[in-house]
């Protein structure tokens, strides 16, 4: 609770009292109204403040005037009805600023959990000066500095660790409570807390393009971009309330003048008076205006906390509505690493295989060659190596140990006139000879990732009715994988042009209320990205034109995280549906009851604070967001 909440609620007590202990106080007369005047102005004194700057800026129509017009009116017809009961006008106050005090409440909580997520802003980054670490604003640190992460610092700008091992917290950017471990040679994001061991980290980026800094512009950012239901609820706020004050009007003085005019009976204004205060507090739009975009702004920040970046409530409501899920294949349902897959009709151990396949491929920075290296898994000893050949298209020629040893396509076989056997599995097939002898082949290909599977299934239980796979990749690679993965769809080997195409096919062959989402991570995802109609880019090693391009950003890579945004949005979505339904109904209800005489002022306040509260507190459902 802040400081402004303490003093709301301090003055709500004292109101409270104060009203509970004139009932009691033995006094009649000009007393009675001015010891009422205390609690009304204790609660009351800021609405009224802002009803007459609303006057005064010619902006009269909202809460506050209702509020001030509704209870004043009150007080006047107590006064004019000469009765000594001013309870009613000041209940009215009392309880709104209970309202206002519960949606302030719940606001601050939404805007803690998203604080805690803006609690990754790093303060300082350490560069080693002289044997000393001197603190520097990371917005002066320049790309290729190295700077010190100590224990319990928050890594400020990404980059590439040089020295050191430790553990990572990454909860903050994506939700994982597991702690994450690096090493030399990692790539590490900014906004990560170190938690063990001392890093020295070569910057990759500035740190007005490092991950944490654009993240807090996603958050700060995201409020500005207002979904079709935000647009409607204004858009109905600024009618309703001027229609209903002249509704109100209307009530209080037609009726009476009929009856006078008319039909020659008692005008009886003061009941009429009433009724149309009755009506002002009934018809206060309170519960629309406060809980609708409260909602948005609650699901925004359970999804942050859940590490999914929704850039803008608009994004969070076409979410909920997708029906297509386009995903790229490379680094968003495999993890684009090369691995060893398998060794095949090896002449010798397949370690020692793969010693000399590493060796004879160390002079290359290839993937396939890490890959090779890394399946060897030693310090590769260069001074074995010699002679070393590179036939272009084909692949390498090489000494080893003395050794002629030859890695390559089936080209490379058939170039020395080696016979081979060919391989069934799907990847990069490097087949090895030995002193011109055939030795067995290698399989290499990208591996899928560990919740690939997991994650197409939890989509299609989500309600996705189609899941396809675009890639620039191999025909045969590329079924493999949708085959595996259990996707509808596939179309490999396609340039950036034809992913922008396929999707458009897609959008233009799908029912128009259905969304076609598209899920990817490198620069050449940016235009499919930005052609979608929601665009998901993976967060942590994703390209910056991806994340800059997609509407939605994953920050830990897994796929699953997809359906877990779609849960959230849909979850979103509801609550805002059910507060919609729900305080339009009570209001119309009871403005027909105000307006026959069967709803008293207390009714009214139900209405309007009662409903207020109730659409608040399920707006901050919205928040939570693990167990879907």
């Amino acid at each position: 609770m802040n400081k402004k909440q303490r003093k709301m609620l301090f003055r709500i007590i004292i109101a409270a009292v104060f009203l509970v202990l004139l009932n009691f106080i033995p006094v009649t007369g000009t007393a009675v109204f001015l010891l009422y005047l205390i609690p009304y102005l204790v609660v009351g004194y800021d609405i009224l403040w802002k009803a007459l700057k609303g006057i005064k800026n010619h902006q009269v129509f909202d809460e506050n005037f209702l509020m001030a017009v509704a209870t004043i009116g009150a007080i006047a017809l107590a006064l004019y009805e000469k009765s000594s009961d001013y309870t009613e006008a000041i209940a009215v106050m009392l309880f709104y600023q209970i309202g206002e005090w519960f949606q302030s409440y719940a606001v601050g909580k939404s805007r803690r959990n998203i604080s805690e997520l803006m609690d990754i802003r790093p303060d300082y980054a350490n560069i080693e000066k002289d044997g000393r670490l001197e603190k520097t604003d990371p917005d002066e640190v320049e790309t290729g500095s190295v700077i010190v992460v100590q224990p319990g610092e928050k890594v400020p700008i990404d980059g590439i660790v040089e020295e050191g091992e430790s553990s990572l917290n990454t909860s903050a950017l994506t939700g994982e409570s597991l702690p994450r471990d690096v090493e030399k040679g990692d790539e590490i994001i900014s906004g990560c807390i170190n938690m063990t061991g001392v890093l020295k980290i070569r910057t990759t980026k500035e740190f007005g393009e490092s991950t944490v800094s654009k993240i807090l512009d996603l958050v700060e950012n995201a409020s500005s971009r207002k979904s079709k239901s935000e647009d409607f609820i204004s858009r109905f706020a600024r009618i309703y309330t001027p229609a209903v004050c002249c509704a109100a009007l209307a009530l209080a003085f037609l009726p009476p003048l009929v009856r006078m005019l008319g039909m020659g009976m008692a005008a009886e204004w003061g009941t009429w008076i009433y009724r149309a205060l009755t009506f002002l507090v009934i018809s206060c739009p309170c519960a629309l205006v406060i809980s609708i975009p409260l909602s948005f702004f609650a699901g925004i920040g359970g999804a942050g906390n859940a590490g999914v970046l929704v850039k803008g409530s608009n994004y969070l409501e076409t979410l909920s509505q997708t029906k297509i899920m386009v995903f790229d294949k490379t680094g968003t349902l495999t993890q684009g690493v090369f691995e060893v897959n398998g060794i095949h009709h090896s002449e010798m151990e397949n370690e020692k295989l793969i010693e000399y396949a590493a060796l004879a491929e160390s002079a290359s920075s290839h993937p396939i060659s890490k890959s090779l290296q890394r399946a060897y898994g030693k310090e590769i000893d260069r001074s074995r190596v010699s002679d070393i050949r590179e036939i272009s298209g084909n692949g390498i020629i090489a000494k080893v140990d003395g050794r002629e040893i030859a890695i390559g396509n089936d080209k490379l076989m058939k170039h020395m006139g080696i016979s081979f056997i060919n391989c069934h599995s799907v990847g990069t097939i490097l087949h090895m000879a030995v002193d011109h002898k055939y030795a067995g082949h290698i399989v290499i290909s990208d591996v899928v990732k560990p919740h690939s599977k997991e994650a197409v299934q939890e989509l299609k239980k989500a309600g996705i009715r189609k899941t396809v796979m675009l890639t620039g990749d191999a025909k045969k690679v590329a079924e493999q994988v949708a085959e595996d993965l259990g996707l509808d769809g596939v179309y490999s080997e396609l340039l950036p042009a034809d992913k922008v195409e396929k999707v458009e096919e897609l959008m233009k062959n799908k029912p128009e209320k259905e969304k076609l989402a598209f899920v990817g991570d490198g620069m050449n995802d940016a235009p499919v990205l930005r052609r979608a109609d929601i665009g998901i880019a993976m967060g942590a090693m994703g390209s910056d034109a991806a994340i800059e391009a997609a509407d939605v950003v994953l920050m830990d890579d897994d796929p699953m995280q997809i359906s877990k945004a779609i849960k959230i949005s849909r979850k979103c979505l509801r609550i805002v549906y059910q507060n919609i339904v729900f305080a339009i109904g009570i209001k119309v209800i009871c403005l027909v009851l105000g307006a026959v005489g069967i709803a008293s002022m207390w009714l009214a306040i139900f209405a309007d604070v009662g409903v207020m509260i109730l659409a608040v507190l399920n707006a901050i459902r919205a928040l939570f967001v693990k167990k879907l």
